[in-house]
């Protein structure tokens, strides 16, 4: 998994960020761009793909976005990473083939995640693999931690 800090550029009509540009050294082309969203307090978790990456960059709201390394060749194998992600820390988040992931919303407006996935997406064939966001053996517990 690699993250890349965000540059915020503002003047005074509005602002502008890049999110990921053909010369970024983690650029590995790219088969689609879409957004999905969240309303505050959903999960959509657990999913993971094995062929393609994934790149997120949390455009509205905030939201927790959450990976999980099962592969038992990686050095990260087992290991979790949380990651805040939006307006309050533009980050672009890039994961890999065969590591699950998901977010939560964490802010009272809708989350907006852009994705810049390096393969379309196969209606026919989906390069997907899921399960339960709560019910699974990753153990990973969305609810809020206060404290």
């Amino acid at each position: 998994m690699v993250t890349k800090k965000l540059k915020v550029i503002p003047d005074e009509r509005g602002r502008l960020m890049e999110i990921l540009r053909s010369d970024d050294e983690l650029f590995r082309g790219f088969g689609q761009v879409y957004i999905t969203t969240a309303y505050p307090g959903v999960v959509k978790a657990w999913h993971y793909h094995q062929r393609q990456f994934d790149n997120f960059a949390v455009i509205q709201g905030m939201a927790k976005v959450v990976l999980y390394d099962p592969r038992e060749d990686s050095p990260t194998h087992g290991e979790i990473n949380e990651f805040f992600a939006g307006i309050h820390n533009p980050l672009l988040i890039q994961i890999p083939p065969r590591v699950y992931h998901g977010f939560k919303c964490i802010s009272a407006e809708e989350a907006v995640i852009l994705n810049i996935p390096t393969k379309a997406y196969d209606y026919l064939n989906p390069d997907e693999y899921r399960l339960d966001p709560y019910n699974n053996t990753i153990g990973y517990d969305w609810e809020r931690k206060d404290g």
